[in-house]
């Protein structure tokens, strides 16, 4: 498939979400899984990464420095900003700080950690809504001058707030949560980036592995994020799976995998989007790459969206405290 624009740099259209080794699905993984991983991505034909300051503490950051610096031209690197782990009264605690000092620092410690002299796509994990978005997008501004960065992303942002840091600055990608089962995106921002010519970056478009094969939340480690959220718990997970065998079926019919099948998906509602899947199995890594030659008909994604849609979906996408450290707009 024809590579596309994230701002100034062109990639593939599937690039590889990098928190699932280290973040939010359980222990991180070894080390010699995770230089399966990154290095079999590069392999594969991967040119686009994606980690952040949260993941892991660090530790994602820190794990693609140590992995990947001699091979830092083969790829476009993207890390995130804002959201940390800091220590409060003693104890680790995941904090949201958009000041102009704190983000500049975040920058300085993410290169130190990635072990590279400029991060490609910077964006800012999440809008810290007690600072203007036009402060926190001024200091990253001044990043880009200093050549700390390329490029300036926005992470779960809505259109509104998109707009205004673009007046600030060029924006080159929004990153947000888009799927079969999550289309907030639609209700403005995937337009709102088509018009200003900003990439948009989806992520979790494999539902967090509701599409490949995730069916016993029980069997999950006791800290996983998926626990926390009502999509995958009790009635709403049961009336959810009962919306995959036609789905499975489809994805049977075209000799390819349900979470390739998702992918496509996403790819298909417009030029202007890459996902960014993640995993821990270099297997599931290749498959989902090769999802980007999947060509669906205009009657095949129809078929999949009335399948899989807003208003068949049982539960919210987020716990509410995490909703509400959102800007993006939702059904």
């Amino acid at each position: 498939m024809k590579k596309r624009q994230i701002g100034i740099f062109s990639v593939q259209p599937i690039g590889l979400g990098c928190m699932n080794l280290d973040h939010a699905y359980g222990p991180s993984v070894s080390e010699s899984q995770g230089e399966r991983v990154l290095l079999g991505a590069l392999d594969a034909g991967y040119d686009f990464l994606d980690t952040a300051t949260l993941y892991g503490g660090g530790k994602n950051e820190t794990r693609i420095g140590e992995v990947l610096k001699k091979h830092r031209h083969r790829y476009t690197l993207a890390s995130k900003c804002v959201m940390a782990i800091v220590p409060v009264d003693g104890k680790p605690t995941r904090v949201i700080d958009g000041r102009p000092e704190t983000i500049k620092r975040q920058c300085e410690d993410s290169l130190r950690r990635l072990q590279t002299d400029v991060i490609d796509l910077y964006y800012l994990h999440r809008w810290d809504k007690k600072v203007p978005i036009e402060d926190s997008v001024g200091a990253l501004s001044d990043m880009v001058r200093k050549g700390n960065i390329r490029a300036i992303g926005l992470s779960e942002v809505g259109a509104t707030t998109l707009r205004k840091a673009h007046a600030v600055h060029p924006i080159a990608a929004v990153q947000s949560e888009y799927s079969l089962w999550t289309r907030d995106p639609e209700i403005a921002v995937l337009q709102a980036c088509k018009e200003l010519g900003v990439g948009f970056v989806a992520f979790s478009s494999v539902a967090r592995k509701f599409f490949g094969g995730l069916t016993d939340v029980n069997a999950l480690d006791a800290k996983d994020i998926r626990r926390t959220m009502s999509r995958f718990q009790g009635e709403n997970l049961q009336k959810n799976l009962a919306l995959l065998p036609p789905m499975q079926a489809m994805a049977d019919e075209l000799g390819v995998t349900m979470a390739q099948l998702a992918l496509a998906w996403v790819l298909a509602q417009g030029n202007h989007i890459v996902s960014i899947p993640g995993t821990t199995n270099p297997q599931h890594m290749r498959d989902n790459f090769a999802a980007q030659s999947i060509s669906l008909s205009t009657a095949q994604l129809e078929q999949l969206n009335q399948m899989i849609n807003r208003h068949n979906v049982s539960g919210a996408r987020y716990d509410p405290q995490s909703q509400s450290e959102v800007d993006t707009e939702c059904y």
